[in-house]
């Protein structure tokens, strides 16, 4: 039976097919106290079924959406390769935006895409005859801020390295914020041309880094650009190409369409204005969508030239009108099937988020040792601060080594300074902690975890940070559970029990027999049936157990068929800590 992500009581029952009463006793039964009209999720629906014996799945999430994960599509035989989405990241004044409108120029006629480009936020190009998406942001701040709305936008991230200047504290941050987005990256040493370039500097000081390009041994790749002088561009174009060809990048583009929303505005003239590429299936004009808590007709569509179309395939940058809101970048859209589905999805959405409280959380410490127990995670994500550049090593030195072979400690970034407000976007979008080591915190730094419950763990002191980290990643792992035999009897009689059942009189010849615990009927060295134990008594009375020595009775979860002589074999699941 198919039932929603979430419905209320009172519509559980009318699915289940039982009363509201039943119902809410059933909920009663798992801990939870509810009304008819309040709003249960799937998980807590599908336990309160399973008391009623009633098998039940999930329909498509419609919370979540295609768009907010990099879903491989190579097993859809629909899938079809598509363009790669590019985001262009690296140090101030090393020519990010000179390199973008050096490309942007190159392949279209100049002031035909002009300010429209630039007021959509994104363009593509057509090297070859292949296309190229550009995400066209101010830096690895805005990039990072999608991924912290749960936004996956970029395939490739390209830094750029000027190399006159090498490798600056911003190169390591945006080198950080895009490993931590897990995309591949290629490396563009912009300004060849100008006095002082040293492109072997550049590449060394990279290796320093942990970033090898392929002239060095590695595997990054890389290209020498001028973006002034416009040279280099073909290689850099065909590396991005090469390199999405490797990723295999593909979506179905006729699956309703999903996207991400990298600009926002309203327009006086034409109200709410949003700019989306494309990350599967088609967009078209006249679609109901829903972006996070909008919801609109499309009434108009513009592609990055400037030009009225009405419809997007994969990777293609639009910019929708239509929406009754702004929706904030980062925001997923969904095409849905018609206005009522639109609205019901946005009720449902802001009253998920009224009951969380907030919309997109970083877990606290705590919460990474509850994911990792239940094995939701496998990583312990860091971002550290110090107060000194000679303490980074000292940080790196104590807790890489705190790593084991469950849960890896990763730092995704270590710089000194200011715990800022950078820094809390990336634990947000990574789920990380941030770890203050001899620093303090921006107040705006400070304000921003408090509202995205991003945890900041302070520290003066190098061992208190390592025994902070040890017994938190000691408590992370999940605990050894093996079976354990606690006891053995031996029937001696059998008693009829009502009409059908029956029940086994016996006596404990080993450890104990209790009522919580599996019991295994063993006949001639087979085992007949291992259940639970439904009941348990000792003469005329229930008991939690039966010790060695003593006669008792017993009756097992739908097993009746018990002879004297058989073996009945207790046993638990123990849980232990690891050493």
């Amino acid at each position: 039976m198919e039932i929603p992500a979430t419905l209320t009581v009172g519509q559980l029952s009318e699915i289940l097919k039982i009363s509201p009463v039943e119902t809410i006793k059933a909920l009663m039964r798992i801990g939870m106290m509810a009304t008819v009209n309040q709003l249960v999720d799937f998980q807590t629906a599908a336990q309160v079924a399973s008391q009623f014996s009633v098998p039940v799945r999930k329909p498509r999430a419609r919370e979540e959406s295609l768009a907010g994960a990099r879903v491989s599509e190579t097993a859809d035989k629909d899938a079809s390769t598509r363009p790669p989405i590019v985001t262009i990241l690296g140090h101030v004044d090393h020519g990010k935006t000179t390199l973008l409108d050096a490309i942007r120029g190159t392949q279209v006629a100049a002031g035909e895409a002009g300010g429209i480009t630039q007021r959509i936020g994104a363009y593509q190009v057509d090297w070859n005859g292949k296309k190229i998406t550009f995400i066209d942001t101010p830096g690895h701040q805005a990039f990072t801020q999608m991924r912290a709305r749960g936004a996956q936008a970029t395939d490739i991230a390209v830094l750029v390295v000027a190399a006159d200047d090498g490798v600056q504290p911003q190169t390591r941050e945006a080198l950080d914020h895009a490993r931590a987005a897990k995309v591949p990256i290629i490396v563009a040493i912009n300004k060849i041309d100008v006095q002082g370039a040293d492109v072997n500097r550049v590449k060394q000081q990279l290796a320093e880094a942990g970033l090898i390009v392929e002239s060095y041994g590695g595997d990054v790749v890389s290209a020498e650009v001028s973006a002034l002088q416009r040279t280099g561009l073909d290689e850099l174009l065909e590396s991005i190409l090469l390199v999405s060809e490797v990723e295999d990048i593909k979506a179905n583009p006729t699956r309703p369409g999903s996207g991400v929303v990298i600009e926002s505005y309203l327009d006086r003239a034409r109200g709410p204005l949003a700019t989306v590429i494309v990350r599967s299936g088609t967009v078209r004009s006249g679609d109901n969508v829903v972006i996070g808590t909008v919801r609109g007709r499309i009434r108009d569509m513009v592609d990055g030239f400037g030009n009225n179309v009405t419809e997007a395939g994969p990777s293609t940058p639009i910019q929708i009108m239509g929406l009754d809101g702004v929706p904030e970048p980062g925001d997923v859209l969904d095409v849905v099937e018609d206005e009522r589905t639109a609205r019901q999805l946005v009720e449902t959405r802001a009253k998920l988020a009224a009951q969380r409280g907030e919309i997109r959380k970083a877990p606290t410490l705590a919460e990474v040792m509850r994911r990792v127990r239940t094995g939701d995670i496998k990583e312990l994500n860091l971002i550290v601060k110090t107060g000194s550049q000679g303490s980074i090593d000292a940080v790196r030195r104590v807790v890489e080594p705190l790593s084991t072979e469950e849960v890896q400690v990763k730092i995704l970034h270590a710089s000194s300074g200011l715990v800022n407000e950078m820094d809390i976007a990336l634990a947000q979008s990574s789920g990380g902690i941030v770890v203050a080591f001899e620093t303090d915190i921006q107040p705006g730094a400070s304000n921003q975890a408090e509202a995205h419950g991003v945890e900041i763990r302070r520290y003066n002191i190098i061992y208190r940070l390592v025994e902070d980290l040890t017994a938190a990643i000691k408590g992370m792992v999940a605990p050894e559970t093996r079976e354990v035999v606690i006891g053995r009897a031996v029937v001696q009689a059998v008693f009829q029990v009502g009409r059908r059942g029956k029940a086994a009189g016996f006596r404990v010849t080993e450890g104990k027999i209790s009522r919580g615990a599996n019991i295994r009927v063993i006949r001639g060295g087979r085992v007949v049936v291992d259940a639970p134990v439904a009941s348990l008594r000792h003469l005329k009375n229930d008991v939690r157990e039966v010790a060695l020595g003593f006669e008792g009775g017993l009756t097992l979860t739908g097993f009746n068929e018990y002879e004297p002589e058989d073996v009945l074999e207790a046993w638990e699941m123990q849980t232990s800590e690891r050493r």
